[in-house]
């Protein structure tokens, strides 16, 4: 098999002609080198090989793992019919993403760095903290006898909160909390787990009181939650 390199737009395009089969291992080596090099986005074009045996599955096999392992993206195009078939009966095309044509492959590859960088700033978003004194109320989930008791939020995510002046709950106890979200005193009623307590020898400032982590939010309540969190970042930040 031959192997010709070249870069197009930050994603180098591997292309392959003859036949992939026992003496395959050059596929493998190439990978390796262009991963060596920095590149993480590589396209195999599949457009001039004649033929492929299992011994050749392998060796693409190897190079995708390589290429996952490094923290890198592999997909195909040019595919011929012949190919697509030992594919799908092998169930590579449900591991590797195969495009019709390189312009498209590039196009995906643009558009998957796309997404992660949305998926990036919404997990960044989720995890910011706003410093904040709000009353709360908290029960056990499960016992509908349980007290509901008003202590306060004094830290606050999208995903959770650090709530003082209660010590009787454990690890791993399930919850529900009401609170209101000024100025508008919006309620909004969460399931959470307890998932830190402060050590009160060490924690002293911080006892008694419980980490949670919110379970099953809803969307709407999520992005309720940062809208609120961000609101009041940018105040404390304007006002510094």
């Amino acid at each position: 098999m031959q192997i010709r390199a070249r870069i197009k737009g930050g994603v180098v395009v591997l292309d392959l002609s003859g036949k992939i089969d026992v003496d395959s291992a050059n596929l493998v080596e190439a990978v390796g080198q262009c991963l060596r090099d920095g590149y993480r986005d590589i396209l195999l074009n599949f457009e001039d090989i004649d033929f492929i045996d299992y011994l050749g599955i392998s060796a693409v096999v190897l190079a995708y793992r390589e290429v996952i392992n490094n923290q890198g993206r592999m997909k195909f195009a040019c595919v011929p019919a012949h190919l697509k078939n030992i594919f799908c009966i092998t169930g590579l095309d449900r591991v590797i993403e195969i495009c019709p044509s390189e312009d498209l492959a590039l196009n995906t590859f643009s558009e998957d760095k796309v997404i992660e960088n949305i998926k990036k700033m919404q997990l960044r978003r989720r995890f910011k903290r706003l410093q904040i004194d709000i009353k709360v109320e908290i029960k056990e989930r499960y016992n509908k006898s349980s007290p509901w008791l008003k202590v306060d939020i004094l830290n606050l995510s999208a995903i959770g909160a650090y709530i003082f002046g209660c010590e009787k709950f454990k690890l791993g106890d399930d919850l529900l909390l009401k609170f209101k979200l000024p100025p508008k005193e919006e309620e909004v009623e969460i399931e959470a787990k307890v998932v830190w307590l402060p050590d009160k020898h060490i924690q002293i400032h911080l006892h008694p009181g419980i980490g949670v982590e919110f379970r099953n939010l809803q969307p709407a309540v999520q992005e309720k939650l940062l809208t609120f969190i961000e609101r009041n970042l940018s105040y404390t930040s304007s006002d510094e």
